[in-house]
């Protein structure tokens, strides 16, 4: 426990605390410099997030599928619906729907009365009060067979979800049936889940041969067989579909209903277009990045604040001291001046190997640099672009993907490179293991920290045991003093 000033009247713990807040100036320092190194670290780190979104962006412009992109427009697409793949062929082709596949389809012959003599609703009991249990079987194509009981309990509802749910009696594979009862029109619509040809379902073998008519309208078994759908494509017949979708000469065809339709393939410009400005926006902000940290001015006059200093801080006034203490941490950076630089010369130096006459520069698309003021920003003049991109579609594609000298390819290079370059500085966001510079440095400066801290514990006890002999001297010097003035004024 100490006890503070009794003998000597000072207030030593304030005095300890002026002594140690000078001790602490070189901690502080540390601790200042940590602050400033952790500041840059962010810094690098938003910068990488933002090259890894350009990757992204530039990852699909080296790519000729890419470039190679077209619409396809159905004259009719109430009968055909046509998409486009990277690999359709231009052109005009006539396609007919000759026949939609359809899965295997039961109705109810008639609307299926209830005991009461009335149509039907879900809810109302299949079997009558006279009737005992029944069974039936339901088959499927592949010869699966289910058997399917009715017992009282048994709704038109819960009899649809038994044979929609109906397993084979062997094997206990589902059936693959969809079963549901109609309150409208008071029938049963049963359908096998797949189309085509060979799909069937048959119900027989009903127990109750009464119960059987009252389902199945007079009968006592019903079947039904699915349809392969069929496409004529600029005469040349597609048949045994099993589904209404197929792909002929890379041309994805939906069929819709019989009739005849029109597909024209033509080029798609505003897909690559967008991909190109895509890119070229998230340059633009990326330069707009860089530019104001390379060229902040560097606030000298305004470290990192201390624990202490900011104790006699408002919110507001802290707030304001850091965005200046901030400014200018990575004014003409050599690592991100590098970055900037690569990726300005990936953009602008022509592309080599290109034939003469032909394509080889991003002017000549209509993108252009701006002024020395804008940092190297990227301006698109969307009409030439569009106009090379429909013009000259194959020549812009070998702009982007000409070898490994293509735009695209060197983009992507230099991006990578970049953020190479970042990790190795200030580590790469979301990697769990961080050997960078900034970290190591991080690193160091906490064990120097921690090191400080042992040093000044040391001082402040010292200085607790200097002022702690200082009171116990003061203590019997005023109790010798003490002694001598009862001793003096006892003996007058």
């Amino acid at each position: 426990m100490r006890i503070s000033g009794l003998a000597t009247g000072m207030d030593i713990d304030q005095m300890v605390k002026d002594l140690m807040t000078a001790e602490r100036v070189p901690l502080d320092k540390l601790s200042q410099q940590k602050q400033v190194v952790e500041w840059q670290k962010e810094s690098y780190r938003e910068l990488n997030t933002m090259m890894s979104e350009m990757r992204t962006a530039a990852s699909s412009m080296r790519l000729q599928s890419g470039y190679n992109a077209y619409k396809a427009v159905s004259s009719n697409a109430d009968t055909v619906k046509a998409t486009s793949t990277s690999s359709s062929v231009p052109g005009s082709y006539t396609v007919t729907v000759n026949q939609l596949a359809e899965s295997a389809k039961y109705v109810s012959a008639a609307a299926i009365q209830n005991e009461a003599g009335t149509n039907a609703k879900a809810t109302d009991k299949v079997l009558h009060a006279a009737d005992n249990d029944t069974t039936f079987e339901l088959t499927n194509a592949k010869g699966q067979t289910a058997t399917v009981t009715i017992t009282a309990a048994d709704t038109f509802k819960s009899l649809a979800e038994k044979i929609a749910g109906a397993k084979d009696d062997s094997t206990g594979e589902t059936l693959g049936m969809r079963a549901n009862f109609d309150n409208t029109t008071s029938r049963f619509f049963i359908s096998t889940k797949a189309m085509g040809g060979d799909e069937s379902l048959t119900l027989s073998s009903f127990t109750d041969k009464t119960v059987a008519q009252r389902l199945l309208g007079g009968a006592t078994n019903a079947s039904a067989t699915g349809t392969y759908g069929s496409v004529s494509f600029d005469g040349i017949v597609v048949d045994n579909l099993k589904t209404n979708a197929t792909t002929i000469n890379n041309l994805k065809i939906d069929l819709v209903q019989k009739g005849t339709s029109t597909v024209s393939v033509q080029s798609d410009t505003q897909a690559p277009f967008d991909m190109v400005k895509s890119f070229v926006e998230k340059y633009n902000e990326f330069v707009d990045k860089t530019k104001g940290l390379l060229t902040e001015k560097r606030n000298r006059d305004f470290p990192p604040l201390t624990d202490a200093q900011r104790e006699d801080l408002t919110e507001k006034e802290i707030e304001l001291w850091e965005e200046k203490a901030r400014s200018g941490l990575l004014q003409s950076d050599s690592t991100v001046r590098g970055i900037t630089s690569s990726l300005r010369n990936a953009w602008m130096s022509p592309v080599e190997g290109i034939p003469a006459g032909e394509l080889s520069m991003l002017s000549q698309i209509g993108i252009n640099t701006g002024s020395y003021q804008d940092g190297g920003k990227l301006f698109i003049d969307e009409a030439k672009l569009k106009s090379a991109l429909e013009e000259k579609p194959d020549e812009v594609m070998n702009l982007f993907t000409s070898g490994s000298n293509g735009i695209g390819d060197r983009l992507y290079d230099s991006v990578n490179q970049g953020i190479d370059q970042l990790g190795k500085k200030a580590g790469t966001p979301g990697s769990l293991i961080d050997s960078s510079f900034l970290s190591t440095r991080l690193k160091n400066l906490d064990e120097q920290m921690r090191t400080w801290e042992g040093k000044l514990e040391t001082v402040e006890n010292r200085y607790w045991k200097q002022f702690g002999a200082l009171e116990t001297a003061m203590d019997r010097m005023n109790q010798q003093s003490l002694w001598v003035q009862q001793n003096l004024l006892g003996g007058m």
